[in-house]
């Protein structure tokens, strides 16, 4: 911060209780934000650079109506909050609904568990984009290739007029890898991506992880196209945690449900929507992931908040507003990309609960089916989901049998649930996630879970007749 802590703290403070009654709820937010970002495409450093910003903001609510106000200039502080509080005023015209939270003060740190990544060179950082850009490079018929590292370390004090006053920071790394491949009008891409916010060096050593996705495009280019029609498919705990954080937990996020009585009425608590043995959470409260904090961005604590108890809906995600207007808890779900935006609903670590069905047998008694593993893209409407896997192959008669290509699964994600056949007892954690919603892109987050089996997927486009 361009001032001492302590200073910061007394201003804020001090600005909180000569402003106060003329609102609500008041916050002010500090920030200070000091990251890398270097890309690698071929042989050529596209970016290099490495920054520092310094702003703020200030949410204002009056009946009900949200001012929002950010700056880069304390020195402009009183007159951002004047605009909020303004506009707050001018466009409040029912009730502030905010769940109830005990304030707090605090100053934490997410703890690092190896090497922080401002201890380390740009100069080392760039040597390992260029190490990990020939690995990918070094494989016959990859022609094209990029290697993206970003890391950001961000520090903010929060302070409100219902006297929380929290000092949070932390640090978030991810690197992104791809290979394309090519023969004559067949190409074919292979990609990983990693994050920590635990150690720079879980971004080293990942060699064999580099190498395997310029070799999966390669190997693609020569293999046969999966035949669209609808199958029972066994995917992977990667495949599980893209599920279940981009079909079902956007889903479960209360903004998305309290501005659509229809989905509400979908996502009603109490409806059954898996088997018994299926348990849904999500929850910043976990330490060691990329979506793990002490305080969410409205100062509520991170919790952990089970959705899916025993196939049932039994929770969902909230802001304070969200929960208000609900009438329902508040569980540390609100979340802002950076000082430029007002915090929303946002998953934070999200998972399925390991089950209890060895991983071999869930490929029992398939007698023609599609086992799915990674990622490379997807994309969700409402319910719907198509998910293209990384890799797959045929499953013949309860055996994983000849790779394929081109693999999409498609369907309604509350239709995916109810046919979850089975559950594995494996479990992984992915930290590759990027989150975006409202325009703010590539919030850190985790997802994990087990192997699933599930029925009656539609596998490359639309099932044949």
């Amino acid at each position: 911060m361009p001032i001492a802590v302590v200073d910061a703290q007394n201003l804020l403070a001090d600005l909180i209780s000569r402003y106060r009654s003329r609102v609500d709820y008041l916050a002010i937010r500090l920030e200070e934000a000091e990251g890398t970002d270097i890309l690698r495409r071929g042989d050529k450093i596209e970016t290099l650079s490495e920054g520092l910003s310094i702003g703020g903001q200030i949410r204002a609510c009056y009946k009900g109506g949200w001012g929002l106000s950010s700056f880069n200039e304390l020195a402009t502080i009183e007159e951002r909050i004047e605009e909020a509080v303004t506009a707050a005023r001018i466009v409040g015209d029912s009730e502030t609904l905010l769940a109830e939270i005990a304030p707090h003060q605090e100053v934490c740190f997410v703890p690092l568990t190896g090497t922080d990544p401002r201890h380390v060179s740009l100069a080392a950082k760039k040597e390992l984009c260029d190490f990990y850009g020939e690995i990918l490079k070094s494989v016959a018929q990859v022609t094209t290739t990029s290697v993206r590292y970003g890391d950001t370390v961000q520090r903010v004090v929060l302070a409100t007029s219902e006297g929380t006053l929290i000092e949070q920071s932390w640090v978030d790394m991810e690197m992104r890898f791809a290979a394309t491949a090519r023969n004559g009008d067949t190409v074919q891409t292979g990609r990983e991506t990693f994050g920590s916010r635990k150690a720079y060096e879980d971004l080293t050593n990942l060699e064999s992880q580099v190498f395997s996705a310029a070799t999966r495009a390669v190997a693609a280019l020569s293999l046969p196209a999966v035949k669209g029609n609808t199958y029972t498919v066994v995917i992977d705990p990667i495949l599980t945690g893209l599920f279940v954080h981009e079909a079902f937990g956007h889903l479960s996020e209360a903004d998305m449900a309290y501005e659509n009585p229809d989905l509400l009425e979908v996502m009603s608590l109490g409806r059954r929507f898996g088997p018994k043995e299926l348990q849904i959470f999500d929850g910043a409260a976990p330490l060691g992931h990329r979506g793990s904090f002490f305080y969410d961005d409205e100062g509520t604590p991170a919790t952990t908040t089970q959705l899916i108890k025993d196939g049932v809906l039994v929770g969902r995600l909230h802001s304070r507003e969200t929960a208000g207007k609900l009438g329902e808890a508040p569980t540390g779900n609100a979340r802002c990309l950076n000082y430029h935006y007002a915090p929303i609903v946002r998953m934070t670590n999200t998972w399925i609960e390991r089950g209890t069905t060895p991983v071999a047998d869930l490929f029992s008694d398939i007698e023609e089916g599609v086992y799915a593993s990674n990622w490379l893209g997807g994309m969700t409407n409402g319910e719907m989901f198509t998910f293209s896997a990384g890799e797959a192959w045929m499953i013949r008669n309860g055996q994983i049998a000849e790779p394929v290509k081109d693999v999409t699964l498609s369907g309604n994600v509350f239709q995916t649930l109810a046919d979850i056949e089975g559950i594995g007892d494996d479990f992984y954690w992915d930290e590759s996630g990027g989150c975006g919603k409202g325009g703010q892109n590539g919030l850190p987050v985790g997802c994990g879970g087990p192997s699933l089996r599930i029925r009656d997927v539609v596998i490359g486009g639309e099932a044949e007749v």
